[in-house]
């Protein structure tokens, strides 16, 4: 997989990162070294920094590509559902069909940046970055929420930002408890809880 100089390359871009966001998920950006980054993309130092930048870089574009390939999957379910509550569940089932896959390193690749934060190589662009993601799927919620009361799913005095909020924890508090080794089983029990916060 490695590249000659001035040869073309001889990789897929697409597997590399892959490759290179198994690993920052599981370890954070921190944690994760640049044996680890190598060896699972089998890309040398030189062959990874000239194809993707530095490691923060690399960790930015990884972001991505989760983003891209798993909150994509999940909001899309959201938003195809028609019935308001329905979606909402079905988005809180399919974030936790990914947080307990035995094939995948474990949580949520944002939640876990996010616990990471304050470490002494993560950065401010890191820092805003992962922000930036948790903000963003808190306002699908809320725009899928208020859908929902246009609809007449909710009714007009239901607090959407509140809901937001509040089914977001939900998320981010099964991620925690999924990368602690939380069965699947025991998240559908939460989730059943959640749903019956759906006002009224």
């Amino acid at each position: 997989m490695t590249q000659g100089r001035g040869r073309p390359r001889n990789f897929d871009s697409d597997e590399v990162l892959d490759a290179a966001l198994t690993v920052f998920w599981r370890n954070g950006f921190d944690a994760a070294s640049l044996a680890e980054l190598t060896g699972a993309t089998g890309l040398t130092k030189p062959s990874l920094y000239a194809a993707f930048g530095d490691k923060e870089a690399l960790y930015l574009k990884a972001l991505e590509r989760y983003k891209a390939n798993w909150l994509g999957r999940h909001l899309a379910l959201m938003e195809s559902e028609p019935q308001g509550k329905r979606a909402i569940e079905l988005l809180l089932q399919s974030i936790a069909d990914m947080l307990c896959h035995p094939a995948l390193p474990g949580g949520c690749f944002v939640v876990n940046g996010i616990a990471d934060l304050g470490g002494e190589r993560t950065t401010e662009g890191i820092e805003a970055a992962l922000h930036l993601a948790l903000q963003a799927c808190e306002r699908a919620l809320e725009e899928r929420l208020a859908q929902a009361k246009r609809d007449g799913h909710l009714p007009g005095k239901a607090d959407v930002a509140g809901l937001a909020g509040f089914f977001y924890t939900v998320i981010a508090g099964m991620a925690v408890k999924a990368k602690a080794g939380i069965k699947r089983e025991q998240l559908e029990v939460s989730i059943k809880l959640a749903m019956t916060a759906w006002p009224r």
